[in-house]
């Protein structure tokens, strides 16, 4: 038996609120501050900023503790997690602070999640679609008893939690990667370093080289909207949401079809090449693991040798401020467009030893994108299952 209500009767309802960004002391290490970026199909987020006890002062009348549930209701719409301690959000994301004596706040995670399209059918804005705080709380669902809400919860969840442990351990691996890469190319603690001759700052046999010469770089392009036919499901099509959180994006919001992915022949990336967002948002760094094009906001790196991947994934991770300066020039948005990104200059150890860092972390990125491709088929299976359990076609 379900009842209807709105969602803002399951609980509080609250608007987030960006505090202003040229006050640093704003921001710090204190309280996690979740914007959509952060918000990558998780049941919990991690997110890139965090508030100061000052920034939180400021907005302490929307601060939102734990167990809130965060839901975008401005541009990406539909992007939902939930808080692990008390935070803030941006002023793109509405958010429930579940009345846990009427409703399990797992189960209105997944309830948003089911009604999902629904919701993104209500919005307003041709360009940007928004659903404000009092179109969002006076929508209308059906729901379950607690009891029945906490068995539902109970069986979605156990995927969510296996999702998040792959996601610890993909963590774990990264940064394993990340030390080896430090402790090589940072600290100059490679293999053979105490006999290695440093020439003015450098190993003797590295070199100052270019991107460029590290590999053919292509910048990415969008075949024409007007035209349906060049959309369908045959090929990836990478835009800078797809790469927040990930390394490898296995699952794009866009795909092209063969025929319009033909239109820009030139644009194809092969698996093992190198993304780099440039404009507005800089610095995200991605892998190919399967042929794809990205839009025009990514310029690629095609490398000339794949025993060299490795090392430029990290050295691009290393230079977003780098990016942020080269593409500053007045705007208000960032632009590294393609000449400036392929003369950037970095260090060129020698191949041998970019051979050996390759192979020696080359297991901690294979078992990266296994845990990948199995949270993809986790959150396939789940959301089959959340359909069938809140429609009622599975009973509990």
């Amino acid at each position: 038996m379900k009842t209807k209500c709105k969602i803002g009767d399951l609980g509080q309802v609250v608007t987030g609120k960006t505090p202003s960004t040229s006050k640093r002391e704003y921001y710090g290490h204190e309280y996690p501050f979740i914007t959509p970026s952060d918000i990558t199909g998780s049941f919990h987020v991690t997110p890139a900023t965090y508030l100061s006890s000052e920034g939180a002062r400021l907005l302490n009348k929307i601060m939102i503790p734990a167990k809130s549930v965060c839901y975008t209701c401005i541009a990406s719409i539909g992007k939902i997690c939930v808080t692990k301690e008390d935070s803030f959000t941006n002023q793109q994301i509405n958010s429930i602070i579940v009345d846990e004596e009427k409703n399990d706040f797992r189960y209105v995670y997944y309830l948003l999640k089911f009604y999902t399209n629904h919701i993104k059918a209500i919005a307003t804005g041709a360009a940007t679609p928004i659903v404000n705080k009092e179109r969002f709380s006076n929508v209308e669902v059906s729901v379950h008893k607690l009891d029945k809400q906490k068995r539902i919860a109970d069986i979605l969840s156990a995927y969510d939690d296996l999702i998040e442990n792959n996601q610890k351990q993909i963590r774990l691996q990264e940064e394993a990667a990340m030390l080896l890469y430090k402790e090589w190319f940072v600290n100059l603690r490679f293999p053979g370093y105490e006999n290695t001759k440093i020439v003015d700052g450098v190993p003797e046999g590295w070199e100052l080289t270019t991107v460029k010469e590290m590999g053919q770089v292509i910048t990415g392009k969008t075949p024409s909207t007007a035209i349906v036919e060049n959309y369908g499901e045959d090929i990836p099509f990478v835009k800078i949401p797809d790469m927040h959180g990930v390394i490898y994006p296995l699952k794009t919001e866009v795909k092209l079809s063969e025929r319009g992915a033909n239109t820009q022949k030139n644009k194809f990336l092969p698996p093992k090449s190198i993304m780099v967002s440039c404009i507005a948002t800089v610095g995200l760094v991605c892998i190919t693991h399967e042929v794809c094009q990205t839009n025009q906001q990514i310029n690629s790196i095609v490398l000339n040798d794949e025993d060299h991947l490795y090392y430029m994934f990290f050295k691009m991770k290393g230079i977003k401020s780098l990016l942020e300066g080269v593409g500053s020039n007045g705007a208000t948005m960032t632009n590294v467009n393609k000449t400036k990104f392929e003369n950037i200059e970095l260090l060129k150890p020698e191949n041998e030893i970019l051979k050996k860092f390759n192979n020696l972390v080359e297991p901690f990125f294979s078992n990266i994108l296994a845990l990948s491709k199995q949270n993809e088929k986790l959150k396939e299976a789940r959301d089959k299952l959340l359909s069938k359990l809140m429609s009622g076609e599975i009973e509990v």
